[in-house]
């Protein structure tokens, strides 16, 4: 069983995969589909088995490492920025 983090909770999958889904739509144009998921392999992101699993599967937890490659093989990279004070830590 995995370690639950008090200032980091989900109720289903991470929310980084939505935001990951959202910017792969922006870059294509429409809905994720499986060339766009093969063209993120061969630019050097994750199988397209783990992102057909995060986006259509059970995957719940994608780990930093897939997350990053599939973001950068899209052109964007992940900064941090503080919470603002009122930002509950979902």
């Amino acid at each position: 069983m995995s370690k639950l983090y008090g200032a980091y909770r989900f109720r289903t999958k991470d929310p980084v995969i939505d935001e990951l889904r959202t910017i792969i739509e922006d870059h294509y144009g429409h809905r994720v589909n499986g060339k766009d998921l093969r063209q993120i392999e061969e630019a050097g992101g994750p199988s397209t088995g783990t992102m057909r699993n995060w986006f259509f599967g059970k995957a719940r937890r994608p780990t930093n490492p897939t997350i990053e490659a599939a973001g950068r093989a899209v052109g964007w990279q992940r900064t941090w920025q503080r919470m603002g004070k009122n930002e509950p830590s979902e």
